[in-house]
């Protein structure tokens, strides 16, 4: 103080009764109280020696009596319980017949006891579970941008299935003279990106003309697989196994 090692404390100091207060256990009820003083002493719980444990409970109450009346009250109670079973046990007991069944006066106690402590245990593991503001936060996240769902990709099995429907409609079966044809893949070209000429989607059977035979709808088929290996021709469809459309690309706008 001021400077100067203090070795003995002033004879003047005047230190409050109350001033520390150490508690080195904390219980919740009588129960708690009883269970700790068990595991304390190692005892069975199923066989528990009246005597020290009502001696040390008794010495537990009368320190609470000094220090809260009120929280003393319910321990009271159990104090006069454990007198109550103490006794029982000490006073001669009359005599019963044979077959009768004689009840243990601590049955009653240690079913609570048992009871509490398996409630005690499971309250242990609850507390143990991750909690809301004890152990992690709530975190929300706003996603501001809008969200685009893509299209499924038209695949060449999808275009291939698309032709097979096409084939089966268009009467393959039929009498007629095989001759030499020339036919021009450009020229089918030409001809499906005029029906392409307004900016809308148009189903994909609808580019076929089946009144030219065999030949030319494979030549038409060619001619689209073509328009699409030039970007000129946009082939979509809503969902997997849905119509295939057919748009015309904005690079199709000067090809006549």
């Amino acid at each position: 103080m001021y400077g100067e090692p203090i070795f003995d404390l002033p004879k003047d100091l005047y230190i409050p009764p109350d001033a520390l207060e150490v508690i080195l256990e904390a219980f919740e009820g009588p129960l708690d109280l009883l269970l700790y003083l068990i595991r304390k002493a190692n005892i069975n719980v199923l066989d528990i020696p009246m005597v020290p444990l009502t001696a040390q409970y008794l010495e537990y109450v009368e320190a609470m009596r000094h220090h809260n009346l009120e929280l003393a009250a319910d321990y009271l109670l159990m104090a006069a319980t454990l007198l109550e079973i103490k006794s029982r046990m000490l006073l001669p007991r009359p005599p019963r017949a044979d077959d009768a069944e004689e009840l243990d006066p601590r049955a009653e106690l240690v079913r609570r006891l048992l009871e509490y402590e398996q409630m005690k245990r499971a309250a242990a593991r609850l507390d143990q579970l991750p909690r809301v503001e004890r152990d992690f936060e709530w975190v929300g996240v706003f996603v501001a941008e809008k969200v685009v769902e893509r299209q499924p990709t038209v695949t060449l099995h999808d275009l291939q299935l698309a032709w097979l429907k096409i084939a089966r409609q268009s009467r393959l079966k039929r009498n007629h003279t095989i001759q030499r044809e020339e036919l021009s893949v450009r020229e089918h070209m030409t001809l499906i990106l005029r029906k392409l000429s307004d900016d809308t989607f148009v189903v994909f059977e609808t580019l076929f003309d089946h009144t030219l035979g065999p030949a030319g709808l494979v030549v038409s088929f060619l001619a689209t697989l073509e328009l699409v290996k030039e970007r000129l021709v946009v082939v979509t469809q809503n969902e997997a196994f849905a119509p295939i459309y057919v748009k015309r690309a904005d690079a199709a706008a000067g090809f006549d």
